[in-house]
């Protein structure tokens, strides 16, 4: 079984996206054949910063390695290092009705948003598509929001399938219905948008401002605190077991404790769990072209696979001659 990710090069992220996202992906390299990239091309929608696209590219790579992504077990590398993806791009656009692309949400709440207008947002899809094709991509898991997009992909596959085959593998969307949504600061879901994230790599000062900004109700200190519906206590059941919930629970329910102590108590959590990765951070981050020779490795396997792939698709087409 093959799983396909693709990963924005949005330089920090935060512990909303390691428990919706990045957990599961690691752990899925022991269920299939991972292949995971890192989106350089599709960044280009709204990234016009030569130096800011670098650093994310490489910060992404450096934490996703620190994380546990293992270059022996998967298939990891940068989307721009295997250009194939954008001649399967061009052949795929030629089997994409417009409306098709129309009808995207994607498309069409970015524009809501402010965002300009330009052919690569519109196309986006396609080139999502092309990302899943050109590796026989069997299962690719994504947020509800992303489940038109393979949609697509299936829509835009079929269509050249009839034209010249079975050539091309249908993708099935993987939806985790389980994943809790993490609570921000303001006990919305956790985003960069919404300014309310807690950023695991952050410096130790850093995280602990963004944790103590964390939203309660104002129950006095000699009061009994209400645990259940707590954004801190919400947080904590990511890195806790139940021994130590029960434990929070009774001092949630003894007066004396103020909620800054279930903070810091949250802290020392986050520390003491990405303390490993962290060390594993500064390390890849000391050493860049370690990182350059793992993303190399990569890219040449991917490469392999995508040249393969786009020589027997060129071939129904009628690019060779």
């Amino acid at each position: 079984m093959r799983i396909l990710s693709g990963i924005q090069p949005s330089g920090t992220i935060h512990i909303g996206n390691y428990f919706g996202m990045i957990k599961k992906m690691i752990e899925s390299q022991d269920k299939g054949e991972l292949f995971a990239f890192i989106a350089s091309y599709h960044a280009l929608t709204s990234v016009k910063d030569k130096e800011f696209l670098e650093k994310n590219i490489f910060e992404a790579a450096v934490n996703f390695l620190s994380l546990g992504m293992d270059p022996k077990k998967s298939t990891f590398w940068v989307q721009s290092d295997v250009p194939e993806v954008l001649e399967l791009y061009w052949i795929l656009s030629n089997h994409t009705p417009m409306g098709l692309l129309e009808r995207a949400h994607s498309y069409k709440d970015k524009t809501a948003r402010g965002l300009a207008t330009n052919h690569g947002l519109f196309s986006y899809p396609v080139l999502m598509a092309a990302d899943i094709l050109l590796f026989d991509s069997n299962i690719v898991p994504v947020g509800k929001d992303q489940i038109q997009h393979v949609e697509i992909t299936r829509d835009i596959a079929n269509t050249f399938n009839n034209t010249y085959g079975d050539i091309l593998t249908m993708p099935e969307a993987l939806i985790d219905e389980n994943v809790a949504t993490v609570p921000g600061t303001d006990g919305a879901k956790m985003s960069k948008s919404y300014g309310n994230t807690i950023d695991m790599f952050n410096s130790k000062k850093a995280l602990k401002k963004q944790v103590m900004k964390i939203v309660t109700d104002s129950t006095p200190l000699e009061e009994p605190k209400e645990w259940k519906n707590c954004n801190v206590y919400k947080l904590c059941e990511l890195f806790m077991n139940n021994d130590e919930l029960k434990e929070l629970q009774n001092r949630y329910a003894t007066a004396g404790e103020g909620y800054g102590h279930f903070k810091l108590t949250l802290l020392d959590k986050i520390n003491e769990y990405f303390a490993p990765y962290q060390e594993k951070r500064e390390y890849y981050m000391q050493n860049k072209d370690e990182v350059k020779d793992i993303l190399s490795f990569g890219a040449k396997k991917a490469k392999q696979i995508a040249q393969a792939k786009l020589e027997q698709i060129r071939e129904v087409v009628g690019l060779i001659y």
